[in-house]
């Protein structure tokens, strides 16, 4: 499971992968009123994906690692959000796995500074899917959840060479 955590628009996306194959399980968002206290909109992002965890039993979840931004507000809200769902995975017992953005771009484009466009071309395409996922938050959760099944794929292959 991948999630693009946000504070008024937390993606996720479930992915199903045998090792060479990936397919698409469900994705989307979960939203909070914009009017809501702080505490109040963390609580129903945390509820709805503690639902996501008991419903899809993910192996794994993975989220992208805090960036620095240029705006402040916007980096405290995704960190806020960011902590619900280190949280929710691990309430659930699920394994955590942090990547950073760069990564997330290369694994799925196979160049670090990919396009926002590029990255959801590649998410449809990689899922076989007619369109791109929307919204884009959803489809930032896919390429994540991509990047971890691609990532540990890799990771399991070296580990068994060691």
């Amino acid at each position: 499971m991948g999630i693009d955590p946000g504070t008024a628009i937390c993606g996720w996306g479930v992915v199903d992968s045998d090792g060479d194959a990936v397919r698409l399980v469900d994705y989307g968002v979960l939203t909070t009123e914009s009017g809501l206290p702080l505490a109040n909109r963390l609580q129903i992002i945390y509820w709805g994906l503690d639902e996501l965890m008991h419903k899809h039993r993910p192996d794994a979840v993975a989220v992208e690692q805090l960036f620095f931004s240029k705006n402040v507000t916007t980096a405290l809200a995704v960190g806020h959000a960011r902590g619900v769902v280190l949280l929710a995975a691990a309430n659930a017992g699920v394994h955590l796995h942090e990547y950073k953005p760069m990564e997330v771009k290369q694994a799925i484009v196979g160049y670090g500074k990919a396009t926002k466009d590029q990255m959801q071309q590649m998410v449809r395409m990689l899922l076989t899917l007619d369109d791109i996922p929307k919204p884009d938050d959803a489809a930032d959760a896919l390429a994540v959840a991509l990047c971890h099944a691609q990532s540990y794929r890799y990771q399991a292959m070296i580990d068994e060479i060691s």
